[in-house]
């Protein structure tokens, strides 16, 4: 099954042969469910210690939110900082999960060098514009926790803003240099291949229909074959269906749209991001844009769903990225899609142990190239006899949140408020 609609992604990263799908009867010491991010960063972290490892992704790899993002490797979290995670979690754990945050990045771009993946990875820095007063304030108290984390970052006045991106009228805002950019669905490619020359046993097109307790851990069955492992690790993420209860309910699904134009010339593209930085600023529905190795832009966005979105909701996208970089000429949409992000109440991830050697990853609340990867290593950890009270993402049993139903379309239907009160806090001079 090929990604619908297709992504840039997709038609830019270098081909590959399918894997066959599972066959038969086979054993494992870690079975891992989804060819995402995080599965591919615990197959290969396990594999690497020793443990056979086996993977089923129901469709191919980077099927999912993995290759239906932006691109972006940002290491910290959507909307809250160290401050708050100790807070939420207690110092201990808090700082646990806040160290973790603050080094994704690292281990991403590690990855990346130690494999050899070419992904066209530039760690070139994650740039955050303020759009308001109250933001440019959030903007220099981030800059204070995450420097006392040891982090790259720098406050960022607007003149210094205006000049790193290209674009005018935002207030001020903040950077962080250990970010960067890559082609997702090559970057986990490439991690497939890690994983694979590391021992693992990858498999496409084998969606688990069944996953039962034995005596000597857990029996998953696919179409074709039947798997016995110790240890299962579900990382289905945002695209969960019924195989654990109530997982599904455990998270907010938000759908976000990307696109990509047709290439700049090259006398915009020095204008604009001249240090190949990405920006996704601090609006509510906040606005993003980077660049691709053939000098397409980039933007993405959540909009009001309904009849007709797919088509209606990228023009949308593309009309308000001409607006706020000032190019009336902007080129044509070459590449439009869409994907499925997964949201906790507090913004942080979870690790959810439904039943014992049983337990599953969700939401990276926007930040999952970077934070998917280092909770697979937290995974492979807990997969090689760590307690799971002792990695660094918090654990819990399932909590289905009340009205799941109804609540799960609540970011999407308070939109026009969010678009209204970011209108009204931004300066005149930037775009809505």
């Amino acid at each position: 099954m090929n990604p619908e609609p297709p992504t840039l992604w997709h038609a830019t990263a270098a081909p590959v042969t399918p894997r066959p799908p599972a066959q038969g009867e086979i054993t494992a010491d870690l079975l891992i469910i989804g060819g995402g991010f995080a599965g591919l960063s615990t197959a290969l972290h396990a594999a690497e210690a020793g443990l056979k490892v086996v993977l089923l992704e129901a469709n191919q790899i980077a099927h999912g939110a993995t290759g239906r993002n932006a691109g972006f490797v940002v290491p910290n979290f959507a909307k809250v900082d160290p401050d708050g995670v100790r807070a939420a979690l207690g110092e201990a754990k808090g700082t646990q999960l806040v160290q973790m945050a603050a080094t994704s990045a690292d281990l991403v771009f590690d990855l990346i060098k130690r494999h050899a993946i070419a992904c066209d990875a530039h760690r070139s820095g994650w740039i955050q514009p303020s759009h308001s007063a109250t933001a440019l304030n959030r903007a220099k108290d981030r800059v204070r926790q995450w420097s006392a984390e040891g982090r790259p970052v720098e406050f960022l006045t607007a003149t210094a803003v205006q000049s790193l991106t290209g674009a005018q009228g935002w207030l001020g805002g903040w950077i962080d240099r250990s970010g960067g950019v890559l082609n997702p669905v090559a970057y986990a490619r490439g991690l497939a291949r890690a994983a694979d020359a590391a021992g693992a046993q990858l498999h496409e097109n084998s969606r688990v229909t069944a996953l039962t307790a034995t005596p000597n851990g857990w029996q998953a069955r696919t179409e074709t074959a039947t798997i016995q492992a110790a240890r299962v690790v579900n990382v289905t993420n945002a695209y969960a269906d019924n195989l654990i209860p109530g997982l599904a309910h455990s998270f907010f699904p938000l759908k976000v749209f990307q696109i990509a134009t047709e290439p700049l010339p090259q006398s915009v593209r020095t204008r604009l991001l001249p240090g190949g930085q990405c920006v996704s600023d601090s609006r509510r529905n906040l606005f993003t844009f980077r660049f691709d190795a053939a000098n397409r832009l980039i933007t993405g966005g959540m909009h009001i769903l309904g009849i007709g979105a797919d088509v209606r909701v990228p023009k949308t996208i593309h009309r308000r990225m001409a607006q706020m970089l000032n190019l009336p000429d902007l080129p044509p949409l070459q590449y439009a899609w869409s994907g499925i992000a997964a949201v906790m109440p507090n913004f942080l991830p979870r690790l959810i142990t439904p039943a014992p050697n049983l337990i599953a990853g969700i939401a990276c609340n926007g930040r999952g190239i970077a934070m998917t990867t280092a909770m697979g290593h937290e995974l492979a950890q807990w997969a090689i006899g760590r307690p799971p009270e002792a990695l660094a993402i918090p654990v819990s049993t399932p909590a289905p949140i009340p009205l799941h139903a109804l609540m799960r379309h609540a970011p999407n239907a308070l939109l026009p408020i969010s678009q209204l009160r970011d209108c009204m806090e931004s300066p005149a001079g930037l775009g809505r």
